[in-house]
């Protein structure tokens, strides 16, 4: 069978198939000889019905198209096994069917155009000595102190207070009824604007911008008003941007009694004896988060490095199977937090999910062929002994080891630990600039308003 073959853009290669007279007479007379068994004639039993009956009664085209179905798809299968073709999916037929049909006459030679998606053709025009910035995260030593203090927190007990004012950091009850105060208009009460036995503390941003700063210095009983203005990106648009005045009645008022920072509360919040094991395991932690942070910001911003030198066309099959995983991925995250997904997804959501998901699904193949092409340039594979290691690990923390399967387990954690080599190497083969944590951030915020005042 003659095959032409002619390279398609989006990793596509086109295919022109000469079917032979032979094999186009063989196909038609087969679906011929199937429909004579089948078909249900009046006046003729199954499999008795003549040949030129059967023509006339269901006619030449619906026969002949028929036909076509089978033989387009087992010539093309054949060329695509024949020219040792890496198929991804399944053939688009280039040759409209409705003219296949016209032009089709068993006995006779026909020609089929179809294409294939086939696997990308990267290229990396540099992976080498790649010169990067990235964000350093860098250990804070006062976490260890703001965590131990929220265990404090978490562990106070609230003292009901008689004898002064209202202060930062209590715990005040309140009544309240608030109005709109619009200049020139009188005081108007709006919808969900008083409360009676209303518990809220005294700190910074716990309600509207100056409501508890209003509280500070009241007394037990007192009632006070207090101005304040709705932000403007307050939710309830009809309130947004408007002033108020809150007529507040203190009716008691709570401090938090702090537990002792000593051993007592590190058995109590950890599963350590004393507190400074609790202070090294901290710090340890925080340390490790910090270099991980590090790790991860250099990673990323290689990989980003690395696909501006990446030359590639993405087949459609690819691009499709990422997008499904990719929405596969979310709907999953949505009925494991309860969402009833029958009754949310709608055909038109779910095609509105693909769409957003296709640049996602871009970035994520184009990171990933840009790492393959790296691990084949300088033959980075993995051990069969680091990937056992590695499954042994993670079935260790599986409670019940039946419900996996260990061969999904192991394509995981090979592609896993092959992206960590091939990273690795990537890293020791840069200039790797670490820079004070949110640099890069100012920079890209300097860039954009930088941009936005060109364009105006």
């Amino acid at each position: 069978m003659k095959v032409t073959q002619e390279k398609l853009p989006d990793s596509q290669v086109g295919l022109e198939i000469e079917v032979p007279a032979d094999v186009s007479k063989q196909t038609y007379e087969q679906t011929l000889r199937k429909y004579m068994k089948t078909a249900s004639i009046p006046g003729f039993r199954k499999g008795k019905v003549p040949r030129q009956i059967l023509v006339q009664q269901l006619g030449s085209t619906r026969l002949k198209a028929a036909a076509l179905e089978e033989l387009v798809q087992a010539v093309i299968d054949k060329a695509i096994a024949q020219e040792k073709i890496e198929a991804l999916g399944n053939y688009q037929l280039r040759s409209g069917f409705e003219s296949l049909i016209e032009e089709f006459e068993p006995g006779k030679s026909l020609i089929i155009s179809a294409s294939v998606d086939v696997p990308p053709q990267a290229e990396l025009k540099q992976y080498k000595e790649l010169s990067i910035k990235a964000e350093e995260v860098v250990y804070k030593p006062e976490r260890i102190a703001e965590t131990l203090e929220s265990y404090q927190q978490n562990l106070a007990t609230l003292v009901p207070i008689e004898d002064r004012a209202a202060q930062e950091g209590d715990v005040a009850v309140v009544d309240f009824v608030g109005k709109i105060a619009e200049s020139g208009k009188e005081p108007v009460e709006f919808e969900g604007g008083s409360a009676s036995e209303f518990q809220v503390e005294i700190k910074e941003g716990r309600f509207i911008p100056g409501f508890v700063e209003g509280i500070v210095g009241m007394a037990l009983g007192e009632t006070k008003d207090v101005d304040v203005t709705f932000p403007d990106e307050y939710p309830q648009e009809d309130l947004a941007g408007k002033p108020a005045v809150f007529s507040i009645t203190l009716n008691d008022l709570k401090e938090r009694e702090l537990p002792d920072l000593d051993d007592d509360l590190a058995e109590e919040v950890s599963e350590f004896e004393t507190l400074e094991e609790l202070k090294q395991s901290l710090e340890d932690r925080f340390k490790k988060e910090a270099e991980d942070a590090t790790q991860s910001n250099t990673e990323k911003a290689l990989l980003d490095e690395l696909v501006t030198h990446l030359q590639v066309e993405i087949p459609k099959t690819l691009l499709q199977r990422e997008v499904d995983h990719i929405v596969t991925q979310t709907v999953m995250q949505l009925s494991n937090q309860g969402i009833d997904i029958n009754k949310f997804l709608t055909k038109e959501l779910v095609e509105n999910m693909r769409e957003n998901a296709k640049p996602e699904a871009i970035d994520r193949l184009r990171r990933t062929l840009a790492l393959g092409e790296v691990a084949k340039q300088e033959s980075i594979n993995v051990e069969d002994d680091a990937i056992a290691a590695r499954m042994k690990e993670m079935m260790a923390e599986v409670d019940d080891p039946t419900k996996i399967d260990q061969d999904r387990l192991k394509q995981v954690v090979n592609e896993d630990l092959l992206k960590e080599k091939i990273l690795t190497w990537l890293s020791e083969n840069a200039s790797v600039e670490l820079v004070p944590e949110g640099t890069l951030t100012q920079d890209d915020e300097s860039d954009a308003i930088e941009a936005n005042s060109e364009e105006e």
